[in-house]
C-alpha cells in the first residue's frame, strides 16, 4: 500500500472587503480628534447598541486596546476596531463627517439601514446576509 501526500497546498486568500470606510472628511477628522487626545489610543471603536425610538444607536467611542474578536479596519490612516457583535449590522457601512450650519457629526452611510426615527439619533438595522 503507497503512502498519499495530502497535505494541503496553501493558496492566498483572497482579500476581504472592509466591515466599513471612512469618508476623507471623516478620516481627517478622527485623525484631528485622536491627535488631540489626552493619551494614545489604539484606535476609534465602533459599534451599535440597543435603545432610542427606532431600536439602535451607533456608538464610536476612542479604544484603549483592540479586543480579542474585534475586527480591525485601517483606512486612510485611522484604525478602526469593529466590535464583533456589530459587525453584520455595519457591513458597507461609510462613516462621513458633515459640517452644516447647525450641526457638525458623523453620519453613517448604512445599507443595512431600514428605517430611521425623525431626529435622526437612532435607527433600525437589519443584519447583513452572508451568501
Amino acid at each position: 500500500m503507497t503512502h498519499l501526500d495530502i497535505t494541503p497546498t496553501p493558496r492566498p486568500r483572497r482579500p476581504r472587503p472592509k466591515v466599513v470606510t471612512l469618508s476623507e472628511a471623516a478620516a481627517q477628522r478622527v485623525r484631528e480628534i485622536m491627535g488631540k487626545a489626552a493619551k494614545p489610543y489604539a484606535g476609534l471603536r465602533v459599534g451599535v447598541k440597543n435603545g432610542g425610538c427606532a431600536g439602535q444607536e451607533y456608538v464610536l467611542e476612542y479604544a484603549d486596546k483592540a479586543g480579542p474578536l474585534d475586527e480591525v479596519v485601517e483606512d486612510k490612516g485611522v484604525t478602526i476596531l469593529v466590535e464583533p457583535k456589530a459587525v453584520l449590522f455595519l457591513i458597507g457601512t461609510e462613516i462621513d463627517y458633515e459640517v452644516t450650519k447647525l450641526a457638525a457629526k458623523f453620519v453613517f452611510r448604512n445599507p443595512n439601514e431600514t428605517d430611521a426615527c425623525g431626529c435622526g439619533e437612532s435607527v433600525t438595522i437589519t443584519p447583513a446576509k452572508l451568501d
